[in-house]
């Protein structure tokens, strides 16, 4: 038996094919430019490429997990998909607009194939719901929260939680008995607090906009920023959306989003692109401290992601005159896999 997961964006459906007993990856792809009303489509190439490797149908499937971005409050772990749960998800979208829905797509559009196979969804936000409430709380109106749900939910919980997982077994301890501060950078940058192997914060926020500086998210900044830039009447509101997820971070500083050639452009004596570069350790140095502060006890601090992992210099920019007595460890992310655990966890 074979097992699906499926990543659904707002224009492309990621795929990989796991054995069910040994969890080896036996193809991976990407269907392209998928467009509002071609997820059918999507699945049904999918479905036409798993078939060179003999699964004549969905239908003989062990199960499919999907990547699902938010979760709100409602999930706190991965759960067979039901019509409950697919209304769960559909409420949510509004809190991730992009994501949810093209999520959702995903699983109804299996689900219109394939009405027998079992489906598992397995949310972003669901490591992060053990955070304490005055870490997930902002100091807004209480009304906000109780009315709409605004609060901190964070991200890349999959990928941290992987992780965290990983760097357990390498420093031969139980989950539950490690603090770690897990470090995921990459286009989108998060960085974790694990306290005895659950989360007690994450930079990321209500949105994924919150945080450390990203290849085009801004990351942390002054809202009244955004107040000034409106009075002066000189941006919209989805100008200024697109300002602070598209044209910021990395990418506003010196016009380069991509840190292998920023890297080249400090070789190069690009000023913006070496303040870039320094900014971009900044964040995550103090990050790693005030995480720290409220660990106290670090074991392991853990890199992961495109830049986490295979940016040598970049790790050490972040480490320089950072001393703690834990280990520095390198591991790779593998959200798929983990997804595919979860969803293996549910169907045995």
């Amino acid at each position: 038996m074979k097992l699906l997961v499926l990543n659904s964006g707002s224009s492309s459906l990621k795929f990989k094919l796991f054995d069910m007993i040994t969890l080896e990856v036996i193809i991976s792809g990407i269907i392209e430019e998928v467009k509002e009303d071609g997820y059918l489509k999507a699945i049904l190439e999918v479905k036409r490429i798993l078939e060179e490797f003999n699964v004549k149908s969905f239908e003989d499937l062990a199960g499919v997990g999907h990547r699902v971005v938010h979760g709100g409050e409602d999930f706190t772990k991965s759960v067979l998909i039901s019509d409950h749960v697919i209304e769960t998800i559909k409420k949510l979208i509004p809190l991730a607009p992009l994501h949810n829905h093209a999520n959702l797509q995903g699983i109804l559009e299996v689900q219109r194939i394939a009405p027998n196979v079992k489906q598992v969804a397995v949310f972003d936000t669901a490591f992060h719901q053990t955070m304490p409430q005055e870490a997930f709380m902002y100091a807004l109106p209480y009304k906000f929260y109780e009315e709409y749900k605004i609060r901190k939910y964070g991200f890349h919980g999959t990928s941290h939680f992987y992780v965290a997982k990983e760097a357990a077994k390498l420093l031969d301890k139980k989950l539950e008995e490690c603090n770690l501060i897990t470090i995921h950078l990459g286009n989108g940058d998060s960085i974790c607090a694990i306290k005895n192997g659950k989360s007690i914060d994450t930079s990321m926020g209500f949105t994924p906009l919150e945080g450390l500086v990203m290849g085009t998210r801004c990351g942390d900044i002054d809202p009244a920023i955004i107040l000034y830039l409106e009075r002066l009447n000189h941006y919209t509101t989805d100008e200024l959306d697109m300002i602070l997820n598209k044209k910021s971070g990395l990418f506003g500083i010196c016009g380069e989003s991509d840190m292998r050639t920023i890297d080249q452009m400090v070789k190069n004596g690009d000023e913006k692109a070496l303040l870039a570069h320094k900014m971009f350790a900044y964040h995550v140095k103090k990050y790693i401290g005030s995480y720290s502060a409220i660990l106290g006890k670090v074991d392991g601090i853990i890199f992961t992601g495109g830049i986490g992992e295979n940016d040598e210099a970049m790790r050490e920019l972040i480490l320089k005159d950072l001393h703690f007595e834990g280990k520095i460890l390198v591991i790779k992310t593998d959200e798929e896999k983990e997804i595919a655990l979860q969803t293996k966890a549910l169907l045995v």
